[in-house]
């Protein structure tokens, strides 16, 4: 994935924090905007006057009441703040009502040339929430479309309810707490595919390919959310589903993951090319069940799931696909050092990222890894990789916290890696 400039805020204290959205979405797929009705439940870390902050976009936001009546708010750049009662007291939960209208630019992708309609990032484009990666939450997500459209949303369909005019309201409910940057869904004239594995529901979605098409693009979902639940140390359950949409770099959000229909078509002429698979499905794990605290330590999602995808090909198709991947790591990380443009895995501020600020966190993260793996050994790195995923499952988490995590599990000192890999820069390969 690709965090837009400044979009994300990094971890903060706050007054209050979400705990749920509840949320309906209207989309008009001709007009390229939507309307948005929205309830969210926080509870406050203070007594007394406290701010709710919620994250925007572009949106208009046309009212914000509580259930005892209108509350004052005010826009600070794509900020919303909400002033709460002076009368609330800390851990005291609370409802905020909001609804609102806007024409995204991005974040929510309307396609009406193919029909479709599907999130990207940022979330606060389409939904007012809190984009920092700290912050976790439930959604009951309720998104109306033309009744000939099939869709997929993160957690569990609940109901697929009738409307006037040719609709149909989809609902699902993510009861497991998520950062706000994987929520999300898609909707469009799809071909679908249902298949199952153990403990996992699975389900395919293209507009382009056909059923036995679709089985060849993602006939290995199953084996590599098993290959992955086994190197994390817990495995995948309930459902997920994969999606080729019109356009997208490839999109990893809560239960299902967003693929761009030439993308499916590469994986079709040449199977070994299923690594964007592999890198949304692992992100399910790290990424989304482990979660960087702030943008500054990005490594720990985009790194992660660069390298599971890696060790994933090697487990599929051999050592040569991950020597190769390797070695391409190598290579741009040598040239990020020739040209002056390393730097530290964590960073101090990620804002406005360049090119090669994304090669750092990508390509130098997932190498990092590879080297670690190298240091410790298999048995050492593996089990340290397992203890780190259970022991962070649901929380956010800092690179401190992975170092922490590896050298109580395998004993060793790693500071001398840990500066010269991670925390330090201009290392050489």
């Amino acid at each position: 994935m690709l965090i837009a400039a400044g979009a994300f805020s990094s971890a903060i204290a706050r007054d209050v924090d979400v705990l749920a959205y509840r949320v309906r979405i209207d989309p008009d797929l001709a007009a390229r905007s939507l309307t948005g009705a929205e309830t969210v439940q926080v509870v406050a870390n203070i007594t007394g006057t406290a701010v709710l902050e919620l994250d925007a976009g572009g949106l208009t936001i046309d009212s914000v009441t509580s259930d005892a009546g209108p509350l004052v708010f005010a826009r600070e750049g794509k900020q919303l703040r909400v002033m709460l009662p002076a009368t609330l007291h800390a851990g005291q939960p609370m409802d905020v009502h909001l609804t609102y209208h806007g024409k995204p630019t991005f974040g929510l992708e309307f396609h009406p040339e193919t029909e479709q309609l599907y999130t990207i990032f940022s979330t606060s484009e389409w939904l007012p929430s809190i984009d920092a990666p700290d912050a976790r939450a439930t959604l009951d997500l309720s998104v109306a479309v033309p009744a000939t459209f099939d869709a997929i949303g993160n957690g569990r369909m609940v109901s697929r309810t009738p409307l006037e005019h040719g609709r149909v309201l989809y609902r699902w409910q993510q009861d497991v707490p998520v950062p706000g940057f994987v929520y999300g869904f898609a909707a469009g004239r799809f071909h679908g595919v249902d298949q199952k594995a153990p403990g996992v529901s699975l389900r395919f979605l293209s507009r382009d390919l056909g059923k036995d098409q679709l089985k060849q693009v993602f006939g290995d979902t199953a084996d590599m959310l098993a290959f992955f639940g086994d190197k994390a140390g817990t495995p995948y359950t309930g459902s997920y589903q994969q999606a080729l949409v019109t356009d997208t770099i490839g999109q990893e959000l809560a239960g299902f993951a967003l693929m761009s229909e030439a993308y499916g078509q590469d994986v079709l002429k040449d199977p070994t090319r299923e690594d964007l698979i592999a890198h949304e499905a692992a992100h399910q794990w790290w990424g989304i069940r482990v979660t960087c605290e702030s943008w500054n330590d990005f490594w720990l999602n985009e790194g992660f799931a660069n390298f599971m995808a890696a060790a994933w090909a090697q487990h599929r198709f051999g050592d040569a696909v991950y020597d190769a991947t390797v070695d391409r790591w190598r290579q741009r990380v040598e040239r990020l050092v020739s040209e002056g443009k390393d730097h530290p895995l964590v960073y101090t501020q990620w804002v406005k990222p360049t090119r090669d600020d994304r090669a750092v966190v990508y390509q130098k993260g997932a190498y990092a890894l590879h080297l670690l793996r190298r240091e410790l050994g298999e048995d050492a790195f593996w089990k340290g990789i397992r203890d780190y995923t259970r022991q962070f499952a649901g929380k956010s988490v800092t690179t401190a916290d992975f170092r922490k995590s590896m050298e109580l599990s395998s004993g060793r000192d790693l500071s001398a890696f840990f500066a010269r890999w991670v925390t330090g820069k201009n290392a050489h390969p």
